[in-house]
């Protein structure tokens, strides 16, 4: 497992330019499976989890291959409908195979998703939707964690969802895809991950209206066809990388930086200070005072302040000039950071999914643990700004959203980089 070594450096200030989206990559894979043929994918990010789901994609009997950060994978044969168990407790994302296997060939075998350990995250919502499209389920194993799902023939159907969970969203559209018939869905999920899913779909033939919108409707097509797609930036890293210059101070340009995406948390940074300039081609952030506080920090489903985002923020707001309450309404265990953060002489309170933050006038290096992916991104956030060394241990989780996060932190004048826990 490997570790992170953070010496606080102070301001930042350079360029760097933003990958391409995690959470628009790891749908649209899942959905080359619905292609009986070749697809190219451009702007890919090549993080863990996407080599995870290109894992799953070979067990399948696909071939994928890469020129520089672009993806081509040839699904024209699919000798297996089953998802080995491994492979699917890596990463929750997986579950997205449901949909598209049952799509193309009316059955899978997949187990239960592993993941981050940022809650429970039940896959009831997908279940529930995707039975009422003519799908019958059997819980198989001594355990009953293995699901089995078959039918004759996928049937449009009426799909309301009790939730705008965007995994349920996105395997209901994987599943309608290729069905007979029409399947609407109410009170979707409108994150732009789920619009950048219907795009991509619908580049390569299906049906689909209301992308974007909390009614989306999917009418069945007999095939979809070859399709060169890019992928839209990472709308998470920009955000973390602009949550650091809050934090730590400076001036940074961040290129492809998708504007209109992050709307909620543009806002957010705003208020606490921060001067953010943005134009077709980049965004500038600029940050030379100490954060402001932030009233009242909810998580939202989008167009909400993300999720995915909190973490970051609670490492800028534990700097600011007074006292901040963050509530998360998403995940029940986004809060494992904050122990973390208080052994780097952080102040704060937390009460089930409230936390009160009273910003200090600087932390101090320490020894943490990344508990998972955005948490550990948190943490580099809050080392880069610290006084000290920090070691970040466990960080292997950061490699799955970002490609490399030492690299662009250094790029930015930070002094950050990757080591083997055997050599600290």
């Amino acid at each position: 497992m490997s570790s992170i070594k953070v010496i606080g450096s102070g301001k930042l200030k350079g360029e760097i330019k933003i990958q391409g989206s995690k959470n628009a990559a790891l749908p649209i894979i899942a959905a080359t499976v619905l292609n009986k043929g070749v697809t190219i994918l451009r702007n890919c990010p090549r993080i863990l989890d996407v080599f995870h789901m290109i894992n799953v994609l070979k067990e399948l009997g696909c071939i994928t291959n890469w020129e520089g950060s672009t993806l081509i994978v040839d699904t024209t044969t699919i000798t297996s409908t089953k998802v080995s168990e491994s492979s699917v407790q890596k990463m929750r994302s997986s579950i997205l195979f449901l949909g598209a296997l049952l799509g193309r060939n009316q059955e899978v075998s997949i187990a239960y998703p592993g993941g981050c350990s940022i809650g429970k995250r039940p896959i009831d919502y997908h279940l529930d939707s995707i039975k009422s499209m003519n799908v019958s389920q059997e819980f198989l194993g001594e355990d009953k964690s293995i699901i089995y799902c078959h039918t004759d023939k996928v049937m449009g159907s009426d799909i309301f969802l009790k939730f705008p969970s965007v995994g349920a969203t996105q395997n209901v559209i994987l599943t309608a895809v290729l069905a007979e018939g029409v399947t609407r869905i109410f009170n979707a999920a409108r994150e732009p991950e789920v619009f950048e899913l219907c795009n991509f779909l619908v580049s390569a033939g299906a049906r689909i209206c209301g992308k974007g919108t909390a009614f989306i409707e999917v009418e069945g097509v007999n095939r979809l066809h070859d399709v060169d797609y890019r992928l839209s930036p990472d709308r998470i890293v920009a955000g973390t990388y602009m949550a650091a210059v809050a934090a730590a101070g400076g001036e940074v340009i961040l290129l492809d930086a998708p504007t209109r995406q992050i709307e909620s948390v543009i806002r957010v940074l705003d208020k606490i200070g921060c001067s953010i300039k943005t134009t077709d081609e980049y965004m500038r952030i600029s940050c030379n005072r100490r954060p402001l506080p932030y009233d009242m920090l909810k998580t939202q489903p989008y167009p909400g302040f993300p999720t995915d985002m909190q973490s970051q923020l609670m490492s800028v707001l534990c700097l600011a000039n007074g006292k901040s309450t963050i509530v998360e309404e998403i995940f029940e265990s986004r809060f494992q950071n904050v122990n973390e953060l208080k052994k780097m002489g952080a102040m704060i309170a937390e009460t089930e999914n409230k936390a009160i933050v009273s910003g200090v006038m600087h932390l101090e290096g320490a020894q943490v643990i990344a508990h998972d992916l955005r948490a550990g991104a948190a943490l580099v956030i809050a080392a880069v700004a610290a006084q000290g060394e920090t070691i970040i241990r466990e960080a292997t989780s950061i490699e799955r959203g970002y490609e490399d996060i030492c690299r662009d932190f250094n790029s930015l004048g930070a002094n950050v980089r990757y080591c083997s826990n055997n050599i600290l």
